[in-house]
């Protein structure tokens, strides 16, 4: 049975194994991801509401958003963003790809084998005037 917790790479040089969790390289990825200008967040919706949560009670999973698959040698990563408008999509999608992947390789020492990107939302600034903007409305 494969241990599915824990990602193991050993190189040749060296006695003994090295073991990181996968919690920290999903932790290692979101981090990545969340230094891209355009990212607003990272999760669906429950996500974001648990790290709502998370936040209020100074508990941040900056993991969130991202799954990871550890083998011996690669990782695959999904990450789950929220963009800011109006960025390009596609160009935000490439470049969290190319920071998870360089986080990846630099930080955990392992090869990429996919990193796939899913935006789930699109953030709009004027979302965060919240019922103000619209009572101001009324007279």
């Amino acid at each position: 049975m494969t241990d599915t917790t824990t990602a193991k790479h050993s190189t040749t040089a060296s006695k003994g194994s090295n073991t990181i969790a996968d919690g920290v390289v999903e932790k290692v990825a979101g981090i990545a991801a969340r230094e891209v200008h355009g990212v607003h967040d990272l999760g669906g919706g429950a996500a974001r509401a648990i790290g709502a949560i998370r936040n209020a009670i100074n508990a941040q999973d900056r993991g969130q958003g991202v799954k990871v698959e550890v083998g011996e040698r690669q990782v695959a990563a999904d990450i789950t963003v929220v963009a800011e408008y109006p960025v390009d999509l596609q160009k935000l999608a490439d470049e969290i790809r190319a920071s998870v992947g360089d986080a990846i390789t630099t930080v955990v020492g392992m090869e990429v084998a996919e990193i796939n990107v899913t935006v789930s939302d699109v953030h709009i600034p004027s979302d965060d005037e919240g019922d103000d903007a619209a009572e101001s409305r009324v007279a």
